[in-house]
Order: C-alpha cells, then structure tokens, then sequence
C-alpha cells in the first residue's frame, strides 16, 4: 500500500493553505506567466489556461496519491485571493523526510507570506505526521530565497554543484522581440527569448528541533521561489514535480 498524506487544509492568521480546485485557473495563469516564475522555474512559458488545468485537475493530485509529495495553493484568509504554492516532493517515506519549495505570486511578494505558509507546513509534518527531516534547495543566486530559508530556521548544508538550471533574458534584437511577440500569440519556440544557465544549488535542512529558533514572519521576504519547488529530473519521468513542468 502507497504511503501518502492526507487530504488537509491548514489555516494560519493571515493564510489558508489548501488543495488547488478548478476555480483557481485564472489566478494560477496569471501568477506562474511572471517573469521571475519563468526565470526560477522549469514552468512552460507562456504558461497557458491549458497547463494550469492539467496541473490543478491531474499533476498536483497525483503527487499526492501516487506519494510522492503534496501541492497545496497558498490563499489569503479574508480574499481567498491565490497568493502562491507550497509544494512537498521527492518524499521518503522510510526516513520520514521530504523537500519543500514555495512560489509566490507577483502582487504578493514583501509580506511574508512565504515564511508564514512554509512554517505552517513543517509545524504540521513534524508534529502530526512525525517527520524528521525537511530539505530545501535553492539557486546559488536566489538570495532573497534564502532568506526566506534562514528566517524560518534552516541550517546550510553545502552546495550542489551545477545541479540545476535557471533561466536568464539576455539583450535581444528587433527580430527577437518580434519572435517573442509571436510566440505570445501561441507559435514559435515555447522559451523564445530566454536561456537556460547552470547554476549551483544550496541545500537547506529543517529538524524539529530547528522550528524554536525560527523567526516568525514579519513582511521583509523573498521576492523569488525556491528552486526545489520547481525542477524535476528531465531524465526521469516518474519525477513529474508539483507545479513546473519540464519543457
């Protein structure tokens, strides 16, 4: 028998965190087609009503119940307004340990939400699942998500090197700009105008110990996602990873 989590939702203050539904499509097309979700993330770009359906009606479920991991959509308690995602991935389940990532929308960013919501779930696996083990990478360039990753108490590990990819928006001509423009309108290379550098991952650890010194959210946070929440092996088809897709 698959180990999974449960179906949940958990609430914080100022936050709901809970399964992605339908009615989310609109807000979650409009929030991964930001350019820093493009750059951080192996997302599609442009990122189409069509990949946010098939992410919200089959990628994120089968994370679940295929054991893997956990999506969860980040809302804001008084709107319901979508303000990012909080995914669990790669979980081992003999160890009791997983890796957590995090994306938050544009309009969002500068509240703190991601720490809140971050906390929240790890609260949640080591004192009601029993984990012991929470793991976090992030690109050698993000800082601000690593901030986000020293506020809510991780310790530094060491450095992967060249483990993953980002992608950058060089100086382009006018023929690149009127290709992008026709790509936007639905032809043309999927990632025209953006190029795909290797980069250094860091890797994070969360013991439950560590949640004491954790600092609670206080609106000085990332402008960014972690890189963990984003990249599946693009030689592995069974790592289908929460919210990003491979191109």
């Amino acid at each position: 028998m698959t180990a999974t989590f449960p179906d949940i939702t958990l609430s914080t203050d100022r936050l709901v965190l809970r399964p992605y539904d339908e009615a989310d499509l609109p807000a979650l097309t409009e929030m991964m087609n930001d350019d820093l979700v493009t750059a951080w993330t192996g997302a599609p770009h442009p990122y189409t009503a069509e990949d946010a359906r098939l992410f919200v009606t089959t990628t994120a479920p089968a994370e679940r119940t295929e054991g893997r991991g956990l999506v969860l959509a980040v809302t804001e308690f008084l709107t319901q307004r979508l303000v990012g995602t909080v995914t669990l991935q790669r979980t081992d389940w003999r160890i009791r340990g997983t890796e957590i990532g995090y994306l938050t929308a544009a309009w969002a960013r500068g509240e703190g939400y991601a720490s809140e919501s971050v906390l929240a779930v790890c609260r949640w696996l080591f004192r009601e699942q029993g984990f012991q083990r929470v793991e976090l990478r992030t690109a050698a360039d993000n800082t601000a998500s690593q901030q986000v990753a020293q506020k809510i108490g991780c310790v530094s590990e060491g450095v992967l090197r060249g483990a993953g990819l980002v992608r950058t928006r060089p100086e382009h001509s006018g023929r690149d700009a009127a290709d992008r423009a026709h790509r936007a309108d639905g032809a043309g290379p999927a990632d025209a105008g953006w190029v795909e550098t290797r980069t250094d991952l860091l890797v994070w650890s969360l013991l439950p110990e560590d949640l004491d010194d954790a600092s609670a959210p206080d609106g000085d946070e990332e402008p960014y996602e972690s890189y963990a929440s984003s990249y599946p092996d693009p030689a592995d088809p069974s790592d289908r990873t929460a919210y990003a897709h491979w191109r």
